[in-house]
């Protein structure tokens, strides 16, 4: 099993054990089940049906499928994943992130990027424009020719034009995982992935780096994080101390040269 779905939540900077400091993507993944499975006996090919989420409003064929997996909720996504064998897997058992995944994992990640609505030539494709003098007032952005007019007559299908912009598929290939947190089934991912905090992703395993050439994440421990905190409680309470145990007679020098000078008025 090499691919888990997930919700990237946010996008965030951390700092390796070097002291360098990344962009950081966090993605959770705590909602994946198996829902169904395929055999090489009955479908010619083994695979495993992943469920993620849930969802309020379902189809009959989704919760048939979700009975079927024993499952009270119908999963919001369905991501069918070929596996090598289905000997070990169970319909209903859900899968965690340290099941499959670990500090050090090369993945691609799929998700669908943002959408940006009609957008022009130049802001689509990058085009150059048109001249911006001799005239040319209204040609700044401007297309150009798309084709010619006797042959073909028309315009090919896919040329770059104008047009709706983003909520496409897109692959981010060879991202590094650099932390997991198995506690909240949380991946630490180095880099952006595409789409929209809340999205859903598909995160697929497709190797590792060497053990020597991986630097993990910087991370404070509980215990350092209590130590610090009993220091500056110790330090706040002696300064408190100090402050009370100080007379009212030992005032500034100041403060005393104004009051000689008012008794002496």
């Amino acid at each position: 099993m090499n691919t888990l779905l997930g919700i990237k939540k946010y996008q965030t900077q951390g700092f390796l054990e070097n002291g360098i400091r990344i962009p950081v993507t966090v993605v959770a993944a705590s909602s994946n089940v198996i829902i169904g499975l395929k055999t090489a006996d009955k479908d010619n090919y083994t695979a495993v049906t992943l469920g993620f989420g849930k969802t309020k409003k379902s189809t009959k064929a989704l919760l048939g499928i979700a009975k079927k997996a024993n499952l009270t909720e119908v999963p919001r996504k369905l991501r069918e994943v070929r596996v090598s064998d289905t000997a070990n897997r169970e319909l209903g058992k859900a899968l965690h992130v340290d099941d499959v995944f670990k500090p050090g994992d090369l993945v691609d990640v799929t998700g669908t990027s943002k959408g940006k609505g009609f957008a022009g030539g130049v802001k689509r494709y990058n085009f150059k424009g048109g001249p911006k003098t001799h005239g040319q007032s209204d040609r700044h952005r401007a297309p150009g020719s798309i084709g010619s007019g006797t042959t073909p007559g028309r315009v090919y299908r896919g040329k770059r034009m104008a047009g709706n912009m983003g909520k496409e598929t897109v692959t981010v290939k060879n991202l590094l995982v650099i932390d997991v947190d198995s506690a909240t089934n949380t991946l630490f991912i180095k880099g952006l992935v595409p789409g929209i905090m809340g999205g859903i992703i598909e995160i697929a395993k497709i190797g590792e780096v060497k053990s020597k050439n991986f630097v993990p994440r910087f991370t404070i421990q509980a215990s350092q994080l209590e130590a610090e905190e009993s220091v500056v409680e110790e330090t706040k309470a002696e300064t408190e101390q100090a402050q009370v145990a100080t007379p009212a007679a030992e005032q500034p020098q100041e403060e005393k040269t104004q009051e000689v000078q008012e008794a002496k008025k």
